[in-house]
C-alpha cells in the first residue's frame, strides 16, 4: 500500500522540514553586521552606492501587488537526464514552471 501522503491532492507533510543537509551556498551579506546597524546607517549605505537605484515615491508610483498563483501538485514523467540537469541548482521546480509558462505564453497567441 502506498503512503497516505503520496495520494493526489494531499499536502506535503515534509514541507518546511529540515533535510538534515547543510547548504554550502555563501551569502554576500554580513547579516550580523546588518542587524547591528540602525535604519539611518542602512539608508546612508544605500544612498552612497551609485549602483542602487532610488526607491522614492516615483519608483513605487506604478507598482502593482502581484499575488503568486496557486500551485497544483502533479506527477509527471520526465527523462532522467533532463531532471538531473534541472536539479543541479536550487529552485529547479520554479525554473521548470517558468519555462513552461514562457512556452504557454509564446504559444497562446496562435
Amino acid at each position: 500500500m502506498r503512503d497516505v501522503s503520496s495520494r493526489h491532492g494531499d499536502r506535503n507533510r515534509t514541507k518546511g522540514a529540515s533535510s538534515g543537509r547543510i547548504s554550502s551556498a555563501k551569502s554576500g551579506t554580513d547579516w550580523k553586521r546588518l542587524r547591528r546597524m540602525s535604519a539611518a546607517e542602512i539608508r546612508r549605505g544605500i544612498e552612497s552606492n551609485p549602483g542602487v537605484p532610488g526607491t522614492d515615491e516615483g519608483f513605487w508610483k506604478d507598482a502593482k501587488v502581484v499575488l503568486p498563483r496557486r500551485k497544483e501538485v502533479v506527477t509527471m514523467r520526465l527523462d532522467a537526464d533532463l531532471l538531473e540537469w534541472f536539479r543541479q541548482h536550487r529552485g529547479y521546480q520554479t525554473r521548470i514552471n517558468a519555462i513552461l509558462r514562457a512556452y504557454m505564453n509564446a504559444n497562446s497567441a496562435r
